[in-house]
Order: C-alpha cells, then structure tokens, then sequence
C-alpha cells in the first residue's frame, strides 16, 4: 500500500488541483474522504474550538494536534495534510514537530511566520517574526525529515502585516530554503494573486475561508490561476454549528426533533460511516471459523 506522504508527493506532480477539506475529528475525516477526495486537512482552528473550547488564537498545542492527528490517521486511508501554527516553538521545537507529526501518519504539515501568540490567520492584529528567524525554523523542518516524501507548506502571514514586497521576498527565500508548498495566507485581489504566482516559483495552497479576507474563487478557477492545492478549514465546521443551533432550538422550543427527521441520518446509517457493516462482518467471521464444541 502506497504511504500517505508518497500518495502526496504524487499528486503534486500530477495534472490537477488539490482539494482538502477540513476535518476536526475522526467522522468528519471519514466524511470527507467517503465522498471522494484526495486528501484531508486538520484544521488547528477546528481543534482549538472543538477539543480546547478556545478561539484559534494559539491555544492548541503540540500534544492536542497530534493527539487528533493520530486518531484521524488510523481512520483514513487518504494523506491527511495537518496544521502546525508557528511550529510550537523555535527551530529546536519545530524539528520535534515534523518529527512526531511523521510518526503520526501525517503526509504534509504547515508552518508558519506569525509571532507567538498566533491568531487565525483571517484575523486583525497579527504580527510576524524575522525573515531571518523563519528561515532558520525552515531549515530546522527540513532537516527533521526521516521521510524524504514528507511535504513541507510553509505560511506567510506577511501581506496583512508588511505588505505584498516583504511577502514576496519571503516566498523567495522560504523556497530557497526548502518550502515544498508556499501558502499567503489572506490574499485579498487577483492582481495580488498574478504577482505571487509569477515571482514565485513552488506550488502554491489557498485557503478558501468563508467570512474571511480572500475571495471565494471556485476550485476550476483557484486552478487556472495557478493554485496547486486549497483547503477549506471551517466549511464543515461552520455548517454544523449552524445545524446544531438549529436542532437545539427545535428541542428547547418544541421538545422534539420530529420535524428534522428527513435532515437527520438513521444511527445504523451514522455507525456505517465509520465501518459498521465491516466490523460485524469481522465479528460474525472470527464466530464461526472458531472450533466446535
């Protein structure tokens, strides 16, 4: 069986856009890959709100993020693609990252530039390290790497700080030192997005988030503009909290939820998400290949 990072590594250099929506656990994980995609992305945004009941302003730790990485690896067979916020750390701390991120099963992480507490990156108010310092923290990343087909994205958050140059210049000497995807966070006009594609010359991931900053350009198109990969961190996320309003007020005002049953899936068909019918099937094998009596 091909490794995650290897399926990757391949799907980068095949024909085609990336599509990896964002997961928050293992049935969301499990969602997006029964309906075909080529691959998952963790959102550390979703994990904060959802495993910390905290906003995505740096909350979520080393530990948090790889406790979900694990479960969600061992659910999926798709390369699952995780967020790594500024690395945790130093460079020091970022080598141990990608390195307990490989030994979780994850295909591809990200890094990146913001100083310590990040933010979400569709957020006021960030700021960002030293060009310098990131470099370093790069450097560190690829060194880390036990598996050469492990992908290194590495953010910038630089545009809504010190503008389009400094971003520019960062992408530069991010891919020199050894970024295998380079991700603006925030991009907000399509001459921006002509001017990063010509000057930079490494695949390039949009984050397409709802209510944010960037436009929200369809995939045909993020592809014909030159986009290798986009995520979509809080599309699930958003809409299940929308829902989930929604049913709670059904309860609270009606006490049942009768009137939502044609929104709602059967609990065996809930269970068959995560593998129901497999399981009894292995159950009901192990029964009766078993000696009698």
């Amino acid at each position: 069986m091909t490794k995650p990072t290897t399926a990757l590594r391949h799907l980068l250099h095949q024909p085609g856009i990336i599509v990896a929506p964002g997961a928050y656990d293992c049935l969301t994980a499990k969602l997006i890959e029964r309906e075909g995609f080529p691959a998952v992305y963790l959102t550390g945004a979703g994990t904060s709100v959802t495993r910390v009941g905290k906003p995505d302003l740096g909350f979520a730790t080393l530990t948090e993020m790889l406790d979900s990485a694990r479960a969600i690896t061992s659910t999926i067979d798709v390369p699952l693609i995780a967020d790594a916020d500024t690395g945790y750390g130093g460079a020091l701390n970022v080598y141990r990252t990608v390195r307990e991120y490989e030994k979780a099963g994850v295909a591809a992480l990200h890094i990146e530039d913001q100083s310590f507490p990040k933010r979400c990156g569709h957020l006021d108010g960030k700021d960002v390290i030293p060009l310098g310092d990131m470099v370093t923290k790069i450097r560190a990343a690829c060194e880390a790497r036990t598996d050469a087909d492990f992908v290194l994205i590495v953010r910038t958050d630089a545009l809504a700080v010190s503008g389009l140059d400094d971003t520019i210049a960062r992408c530069v000497a991010y891919a020199e030192a050894g970024a295998d995807v380079l991700f603006v966070e925030a991009l907000r006009t399509l001459s921006d997005i002509e001017r990063v594609r010509r000057e930079v010359d490494l695949p390039l991931l949009y984050n397409f988030v709802e209510h944010g900053k960037s436009p929200l350009l369809p995939v045909p198109e993020l592809a014909t503009l030159g986009f290798k990969m986009v995520i979509f961190p809080g599309s699930i996320m958003l809409s299940v909290c929308t829902l989930a309003q929604r049913v709670l007020h059904e309860i609270r005002q009606h006490g049942t939820t009768a009137a939502l049953l044609e929104d709602m899936l059967s609990v065996r068909d809930f269970f068959d998400i995560v593998g129901l019918q497999d399981l009894l099937a292995l159950d009901a094998k192990w029964a009766t290949s078993g000696p009698k009596n």
